[in-house]
């Protein structure tokens, strides 16, 4: 994402990962994602730091839901009942990145990057998150405009903006 196409106020990515990491070095805490619509690039993100190895543990990239189910124990049923593309399934790939890692702090992202996919109920632009910060789970679901590439980038953006909220 570059700087022209971020919003008014808001810290271009490689500065809210040098945020997040101050914060998290601070904690003595670890970092894990879980990552669908946006396919490692909040890892790549954070592991674009030099010294991340300090502070980000790992990264899951499922796309699949198979590799949701077998990398990070989202129940299958819980898919099936809600979609990949739903706060139970957000909330279960954040609970499973911290399952599955050394972590204390974990995101998961799950949406509709486009330019198909989407449905009236779900159109492309629908961005699920989890977040995990030391036990304490929440999520939220954004909507962002544009095309593939914009989604994918307004992600990475939104969830490292609100990792730095949460641990601050």
């Amino acid at each position: 994402m570059n700087s022209s196409s971020l919003s008014k106020g808001e810290l271009p990515a490689p500065v809210l990962v040098g945020l997040l990491a101050d914060l998290l070095l601070k904690k003595g805490w670890l970092l894990a994602t879980a990552e669908s619509c946006t396919g490692g690039l909040i890892s790549a993100a954070c592991t674009d730091l030099a010294g991340s190895s300090n502070w980000f543990e790992r990264g899951f990239v499922t796309y699949s839901n198979e590799a949701k189910t077998e990398m990070l124990g989202v129940a299958a049923t819980l898919i099936t009942a809600h979609g990949a593309v739903s706060e139970e399934v957000a909330r279960a790939m954040a609970e499973g990145a911290i399952t599955h890692s050394r972590a204390r702090v974990a995101v998961a992202v799950t949406g509709v990057a486009g330019p198909t996919g989407g449905s009236r109920a779900k159109p492309v632009g629908t961005v699920w998150f989890g977040f995990t910060v030391d036990g304490h789970i929440s999520s939220e679901m954004q909507h962002f405009s544009g095309d593939r590439a914009a989604v994918r980038a307004a992600t990475v953006q939104h969830a490292l903006q609100r990792l730095v909220q949460l641990l601050g």
